[in-house]
């Protein structure tokens, strides 16, 4: 005789209701309802019929959100590092090499699309192009790389010039991060070159002495020493997202002109050569 099994034998579907789950949301918060699951699926406005144009879009989006988490992240660390908060400057600089880790991971989905893929839908895009996302360029302007030049494709978008001559105004994070270098060393900020607040940070001759210092006294200066290599961390991931970007476009449009006007490739290696803390590499053929 053939028996029915019950809810708890190996045979049967698990029930989380069984479980203690909730299975009925018509009058509680879902798992949709808290990401808002609806609306964020529903921004996926592909132009055209090409297959590809959605991992191109989702890429893209995905970037976005990981970039406003890493704004998110450096202004903690910031405002740590200004109240003496170093552990949880510490902590917020391991994230946010970490969210570069994953922008990094993401190029390896995009680059299974081939040249014949992106053209079925590239000029869907017209002159739109990753240069112009001001989350990135937020991102470089908080960490000292401030060309201004930038600032131009966002001119039509006043809330988002607002926000960025606002970082621009105030000193950056690797320049907070000089002012603590200088007090630890020198005992006072008289000595330091004034901040950088509109041009790209240059290598400075004080600023390399004084991580120098701390270099060849790592026992004594230990903190300082653990931010440097926390700030080389960051440089290193943040590089590697730009050498997967300029490979990844060479491989899918060779030297091409970006579709923003830029000259593509040529452009992209152009931007490997920014170091954001010059400093800390320069200082490495001294030790």
């Amino acid at each position: 005789m053939t028996q029915t099994p019950d809810d708890t034998s190996p045979a049967a579907p698990f029930d989380p209701a069984r479980d203690g789950a909730k299975m009925g949301f018509a009058d509680a918060m879902s798992y949709g309802d808290y990401l808002r699951i609806d609306t964020l699926l529903g921004q996926q406005h592909c132009l055209s019929d090409a297959h590809d144009e959605l991992l191109f879009i989702i890429q893209h989006q995905t970037s976005e959100l990981w970039m406003k988490l890493a704004i998110h992240e450096l202004g903690a660390a910031r405002d740590a590092l200004l109240s003496d908060d170093t552990t949880t400057m510490f902590k917020m600089l391991a994230r946010v090499s970490r969210i570069f880790e994953q922008l990094n991971n993401q190029w390896d989905v995009l680059r299974t699309m081939t040249p014949a893929d992106y053209t079925r839908f590239r000029e869907t895009l017209g002159p739109s192009s990753g240069f112009q996302s001001y989350q990135y360029r937020q991102i470089e302007y908080i960490l000292g790389n401030r060309n201004t030049h930038m600032m131009k494709p966002h001119e039509h978008l006043p809330q988002i010039r607002a926000a960025l001559e606002a970082e621009l105004a105030r000193p950056s994070f690797y320049d907070e991060v000089v002012a603590l270098l200088f007090r630890a060393v020198d005992g006072d900020m008289s000595a330091m070159p004034a901040p950088q607040l509109d041009s790209p940070h240059a290598a400075v001759p004080e600023i390399q002495a004084r991580w120098k210092v701390v270099y060849e006294d790592i026992e004594t200066y230990w903190t300082l020493y653990e931010l440097g290599e926390k700030l080389m961390d960051l440089e290193d991931y943040f590089r590697r997202w730009r050498f997967n970007h300029v490979t990844t476009v060479e491989r899918v449009i060779g030297f091409k002109r970006g579709t923003g006007g830029t000259s593509g490739v040529a452009y992209l290696r152009r931007m490997l050569g920014v170091e954001l803390f010059p400093e800390l590499w320069h200082l490495r053929g001294e030790l």
